[in-house]
């Protein structure tokens, strides 16, 4: 959860004062291991994702390319890490597009291995959703072509291969992808992107003494997912970034295998929720706190008017700092955030036809859904095109602890592909109301049950699966169909 922290007017100066390893990705728009630039004490200014260049000049068409490539990165200062990304060294550039835009992707697979490119929130047909039916062989391109149809929101791309999507992702292949519409440009929020629009792709790595990146080498890496002991945000460690005392708008992306952050500011003030994963809420909600699993987003903005130039504010989560924010700078601010920021229309639970219930249940490689692990072969479940449900999604853990195999006690992030839906109830509660917008992933804790209810308006064949990618790989997954 986001929380807020004492503000520590510090100067400027004084708070600078068994498995397998790996293998990587470049991302053309940067050269591979270059240092991060430093302040004195070690802290690393922010890198910001750029926005990937659009080739075609029409004004609601775009041609991009991406290419998934092996390279080298400098995390730690005179350590080389092998690594994967698109177009770049680690991660990949911002996506940016608009609603009714026409998309058209050349993913190219400069890897040694297959991968495909999942489009993790967009609402598009099966076949152009990047799961792991849509692979792409190492040396081979995919051209996925969609129109945007669905309101601004905060999205993410990333490699999901069948069984290696953790370790893939884990190395570097993930990036964000953003949907801007009218209705949201008209609203005054801050929306320079890198100035007062910041990208924050917080996830957490684990590293060897030389630097290599350590992937599964544990049973508790399988069972509980990758853990790891050092914060990365954009793929900066101990990242710092300069700010003015201006209202500041953060997407926050949980793009860690399996770690779920609570976020909070370190010295406990407020901060406003204005967008859940597909799109922007009602109302703005203030918070001190935020809690986001593996896969979520959340866009927030904190007023930075309230401290003074040399400040310092810091972004942290239970045991990590993630990122300071040092106040560098005084400027007037021309933005606001309005009383309202959209329209949610409500799915009624009336026109559902139908209902569903998936039980997570197992831990390490006994993890499944229903009882059943993923098969590529099987069809786990039937969806007529343009029918509403409820999914009715249950963390059975039986209280028989996880050597049992029920489970234990592990929250598991609960995502589908190819639809957005709507959180109607927490064990029979309502939801929170920063959970009352659009959703695709959602947090289900032990032992708890989570309705949520979603309209099926494309076709093609999808994944549900828990988004702890290490779950994931171990096959809990499972496959449905809208026909």
């Amino acid at each position: 959860m986001i929380t807020t922290a004492t503000i520590s007017r510090r100067s400027i100066g004084v708070i600078l004062s068994v498995a397998a390893l790996l293998t990587g990705c470049v991302q053309s728009v940067s050269p591979a291991t270059t240092p991060t630039p430093e302040l004195a004490g070690g802290k690393n200014a922010l890198f910001i994702p750029p926005i990937l260049r659009d080739d075609d000049p029409s004004p609601m068409s775009s041609s991009l390319t991406l290419i998934a490539r092996e390279s080298n990165k400098e995390f730690l200062h005179g350590k080389t890490t092998r690594t994967y990304g698109y177009n770049g060294d680690y991660l990949g550039p911002t996506i940016r597009v608009k609603t009714g835009e026409h998309v058209s992707v050349m993913v190219v697979n400069d890897l040694t291995e297959e991968t495909t490119v999942h489009w993790h929130g967009l609402l598009v047909d099966g076949e152009m959703d990047g799961g792991p039916h849509n692979v792409i062989l190492a040396g081979s391109e995919w051209n996925p072509s969609f129109v945007i149809e669905q309101p601004a929101a905060t999205l993410w791309y990333h490699a999901h291969p069948l069984h290696r999507t953790g370790g893939q992702v884990y190395r570097g292949l993930a990036g964000l992808f953003i949907i801007d519409d009218e209705e949201s440009e008209g609203l005054n929020l801050p929306d320079d992107y890198g100035v007062n629009d910041i990208p924050l792709v917080v996830q957490d790595r684990r590293f060897a003494d030389d630097g290599t990146l350590i992937y599964k080498t544990s049973m508790d890496d399988v069972m509980q997912g990758m853990l790891g002991d050092t914060i990365l945000v954009n793929g900066t460690v101990d990242a710092f970034l300069e700010v003015a005392t201006v209202k500041t708008r953060f997407r926050i992306l949980n793009g860690a295998n399996a770690r779920t952050f609570e976020f909070e500011l370190s010295d406990g003030a407020e901060f406003v929720q204005i967008a859940s994963d597909g799109g922007l809420l009602e109302a703005p909600i203030p918070m001190r706190s935020l809690r986001l699993s593996p896969g979520e987003r959340a866009e927030v903005i904190v007023d930075f008017s309230r401290y003074s130039k040399g400040d310092s504010i810091s972004l942290l989560s239970t045991d990590f700092n993630i990122i300071d924010f040092i106040v560098a700078r005084e400027e007037d601010d021309g933005t606001s955030i309005p009383e309202r920021l959209a329209v949610v229309p409500e799915i009624a639970e009336s026109v559902a036809v139908r209902t569903r219930v998936f039980d997570l249940m197992g831990t390490g490689l006994m993890v499944n859904i229903n009882g059943k692990q993923m098969d590529m072969t099987r069809i786990d479940e039937l969806v007529e095109h343009g029918d509403t449900e409820i999914w009715v999604i249950r963390n059975v853990t039986m209280g028989m602890g996880p050597m049992m195999g029920m489970g234990g006690d592990i929250s598991h992030p609960f995502h589908f592909h190819g639809v957005q839906f709507q959180v109607l109830s927490r064990d029979g509660l309502r939801p929170p109301l920063n959970e009352r917008g659009w959703k695709d992933t959602v947090l289900v804790n032990p032992n708890e049950t989570v309705r949520v209810i979603v309209r099926f308006a494309h076709k093609g064949i999808y994944m549900y699966h828990c988004h702890i990618l290490e779950h994931e790989d171990a096959g809990m997954m499972g496959q449905f169909e809208v026909r």
